[in-house]
């Protein structure tokens, strides 16, 4: 079967760059900012290149090397390129976070290239600042990963399963979370943990059956439902980075509290994954 090779455009205002820098924060994608390319691991062992062509006003794009037309359509609801994103700016217009939608107009929620890489990374991400956080992912997937003309794949929950503890300890992993990442790669391996039907749940489903496995709180469920499966309306309440955007755009000399984010719900729905985005953004 011979690579297909697209070129398309979107009726609707993206802004690439922003997703590649977003993408970029992870040591794991293979990400050129200055070429405007991604190149993305596919399930089936190819690599895809994804390149920026357009503006964001105009944007258009080139996919190469996709093996079918499902990967191409894989592609676009990655990248959310399959739903027009004028319509969650119009709707935060006259909301308190207007001026940040206006000012990052065009940002997309892009998902993770895999639904077990998100999980494990949530895992690794947990109570750690990101620079030690990464490191240790780097380490996680150079050494159990595999590397695919250039670009690394995560290890498959099957291999994990079978390490030890003390393999994931000797790379400076907590005990408790080298239990957890495998334990969950075990579940995984053995179906009990189907992450695939998740696609088919709702939030609150898919919340209730990860939280029953140690080590995956709400937090962690949270992440995984919006950059995992593209969920567009969670808002992590406990997350510190986006208390403190909303200090900033609320003129606070303080972080605000629960229930002061929860009265705006009503408000932001149903985008709040898009208004965490987006105030993540602001503050980057």
């Amino acid at each position: 079967m011979f690579p297909i090779d697209i070129q398309f455009s979107l009726p609707f205002t993206y802004n690439f760059d922003r997703a590649l820098a977003r993408l970029a924060g992870d040591p794991i994608n293979s990400v050129d900012l200055e070429g405007r390319l991604v190149r993305i691991p596919m399930e089936e062992g190819n690599i895809l290149n994804l390149q920026g062509m357009g503006t964001a006003d105009q944007p258009s794009f080139v996919l190469k090397n996709a093996v079918d037309e499902l990967q191409i359509e894989a592609v676009k609801s990655i990248f959310h390129f399959d739903k027009p994103l004028d319509g969650i700016g119009a709707h935060f217009a006259d909301t308190d976070l207007g001026p940040i939608f206006m000012e990052h107009e065009g940002t997309p929620l892009v998902r993770s290239f895999s639904l077990y890489g998100e999980l494990m990374k949530s895992i690794i991400h947990q109570q750690l600042n990101l620079s030690f956080a990464n490191t240790l992912l780097m380490r996680f997937v150079e050494s159990y990963g595999d590397k695919i003309d250039g670009v690394w794949r995560y290890p498959s929950p099957e291999r994990i399963a079978l390490l030890d503890v003390s393999e994931l300890r000797d790379m400076q992993f907590s005990t408790r979370k080298a239990e957890y990442m495998i334990g969950l790669s075990q579940a995984i391996a053995n179906g009990t943990l189907d992450l695939e039907k998740f696609r088919q749940l709702d939030d609150d489903e898919v919340t209730a059956e990860l939280v029953s496995y140690r080590g995956v709180g709400p937090w962690t469920a949270q992440g995984f439902l919006m950059f995992g499966l593209g969920r567009p309306n969670l808002f992590p309440l406990a997350d510190v980075g986006l208390q403190n955007a909303l200090k900033k755009v609320w003129g606070m000399d303080r972080k605000p509290t629960r229930d002061e984010m929860l009265v705006r719900f009503p408000a932001w729905s149903p985008y709040l994954s898009y208004a965490a985005l987006y105030l993540w953004r602001s503050i980057e």
